[in-house]
């Protein structure tokens, strides 16, 4: 049976996730609802991602320094419902861009967060962080789903209550998250920037960016190129739907898996995956050859973000860990993405599938990344005299 620590923390994934479930499908069609044109969305959407490279390392030194990651976490989560209710007391893209800035700033921080907290109960030996962090992708599948239905009942004015109830959930379980051991010594000072500097640091960045920043023409473009060949909204979701229980199914083992093959080669196989699994995408939309290759998302996604988390786990000491995990994050979503999204567009635009090539070169980066990291690191902590 899961402890009740165990609980606790899946509870935290599971409701963050389910804000994330509904709004990042559905927050365009509000705010077309609120009478945002696609540009103003496009800004709005755009300015989130922006901040949230700031936002993520700013709390993450504040929670380093003053050893209270829960307590910094509680002021996000409530932050986040009060930012996102004011969005339905107010009108206008001037109102609607300032609110956004906001949401950016005080949502997207609280994973990285919860991230090194639930590192840190992993690297204890109380919980399996594959079994916890699963539940984040159970309940994103599954509240996508009743999102639309409830959409499709109610109307686009319901997406905004969902996401304000969600986030109001999601603070009730900050509360419930385990209390810090503890004011750690403070880092030394330049220890940050000299974990930032770090070759196998570096090396583990550019392996787990590349390899992340390859679902970006999946993520952006595949329902487009796969419904342009025929295949129905229904099929598109089913295969949307096997990769996401592909990858549960791995979190379920993630800490015999990553136990095993150890953090550096998993992401040289996540890489190698990519390279398969986006080359075959490029090639073809038959059903039955997607159907196979959907299957190793379990692989490009899931393998690496386990690796990522393993690799912070033990290279990287507990009084730099939310730095460490905000260092992650936003080279992840915001750098990696922020550049691989725009150039998935432009060659979606010109080649159609054979964007799905962009891909296979950010995994090949992603495999010579990760072996260079087997060869240059031994796998225990990259600095010793943080304090």
């Amino acid at each position: 049976m899961p402890s009740a620590l165990a609980l606790r923390m899946a509870a935290f994934y599971g409701v963050y996730f389910t804000v994330a479930g509904i709004y990042l499908p559905f927050w365009p069609v509000w705010l077309a609802h609120r009478e945002m044109n696609p540009t103003e969305i496009g800004v709005l959407l755009a300015v989130g991602s922006i901040v949230k490279i700031v936002a993520n390392l700013f709390f993450a030194r504040i929670a380093d320094r003053t050893g209270r990651t829960k307590l910094v976490v509680i002021g996000l989560g409530l932050a986040s419902v009060l930012t996102l209710a004011a969005f339905g007391l107010v009108g206008g893209f001037a109102a609607f861009l300032i609110l956004s800035l906001l949401v950016g700033a005080v949502f997207s921080p609280m994973m990285p967060l919860g991230e090194s907290i639930t590192i840190r109960q992993a690297r204890a030996g109380r919980i399996d962080y594959g079994r916890v962090r699963l539940w984040g992708s159970i309940t994103f599948m599954i509240i996508t789903v009743i999102a639309g239905w409830l959409i499709g009942l109610y109307g686009a004015g319901v997406i905004h209550a969902l996401v304000v109830a969600a986030a109001i959930a999601t603070f009730l379980t900050t509360l419930s998250l385990p209390a810090d051991a503890g004011r750690m010594a403070a880092p030394r000072k330049g220890a940050a920037l000299a974990l930032a500097r770090h070759p196998a640091f570096l090396l583990f960045l550019l392996a787990a960016s590349m390899a992340q920043a390859s679902h970006a023409v999946y993520y952006g473009f595949s329902a487009l190129h796969w419904r342009a060949s025929g295949l129905s909204e229904t099929v598109i979701g089913l295969l949307w739907a096997e990769g996401v229980i592909a990858e549960i199914l791995l979190f379920a083992v993630g800490a015999k898996v990553t136990g095993r093959i150890g953090p550096a080669a998993l992401l040289a196989l996540a890489g190698a995956a990519g390279m398969l699994r986006w080359g075959v995408s490029a090639e073809t939309t038959e059903l039955w050859v997607l159907a196979i290759v959907q299957l190793l998302h379990a692989v490009t996604f899931g393998a690496a973000h386990l690796a990522a988390m393993a690799f912070l786990t033990r290279a990287v000491p507990d009084a730099l860990s939310a730095t460490a995990q905000s260092l992650y994050a936003g080279m992840v979503s915001g750098v990696a993405f922020g550049m691989a999204m725009p150039l998935s567009g432009w060659l979606y635009g010109q080649v159609g599938g054979g964007a799905f090539y962009l891909p296979v070169a950010l995994s090949l980066l992603a495999l010579l990344a990760a072996l260079a990291l087997h060869r240059r690191w031994d796998g225990g902590v990259l600095l010793k005299d943080t304090a």
